[in-house]
């Protein structure tokens, strides 16, 4: 049975989805507003807030720099060589960011493939939990993030791997 419930939180409301089997629920996708790919709710799913409130709690001490490390059981789907992409993701470090090039060089993918590695990343169905609005361009430059690079500036710079701007 699929579950879902919304949060609020800085960037608008979140979106959580999970599957319930027997007593136990997991989460299987958080999306944002407007975020690429996200899923729509459907009439077939149940709107169960209690459910996630374990993860609403977790999102709500990250948006307030109480926490660093989200301790959520998920299932996220995907293929064999997304699943190597995303365990990589949750292994980055909070405060931190790494490169394309770099995810690139430590699973041993050559340059030729760093687009499909760059479309893994992209198609990673749990953003904020599986960390990838950690990964930038080599030049520094923020490259693309399903839910709108302004809001992976948000999430870098909240973590302290960016510098707010001054204006």
């Amino acid at each position: 049975m699929t579950l879902w419930t919304t949060t609020v939180g800085p960037l608008g409301d979140l979106l959580l989805v999970g599957e319930k089997d027997n007593d136990r629920v997991t989460l299987t996708s958080l999306s944002m507003p407007g975020q690429k790919n996200a899923p729509a709710v459907r009439s077939d799913w149940a709107f169960d807030p209690d459910s996630f409130a374990s993860v609403s709690r977790q999102l709500a001490a990250y948006f307030s720099g109480q926490l660093k490390e989200f301790r959520v059981d998920f299932t996220s789907g995907g293929t064999p060589s997304q699943q190597r992409v995303w365990q990589f993701l949750d292994e980055i470090p909070y405060g931190t960011s790494t490169t394309y090039g770099a995810i690139a060089a430590e699973l041993g993918i050559p340059r030729g493939q760093v687009q499909a590695l760059g479309a893994a990343v992209g198609a990673n169905p749990l953003l904020l939990v599986r960390p990838c609005h950690r990964v930038i361009g080599a030049d520094g430059t923020m490259r693309g993030y399903a839910a709108g690079v302004e809001r992976k500036i948000f999430l870098l710079t909240h973590e302290g791997a960016l510098q707010p701007t001054l204006i």
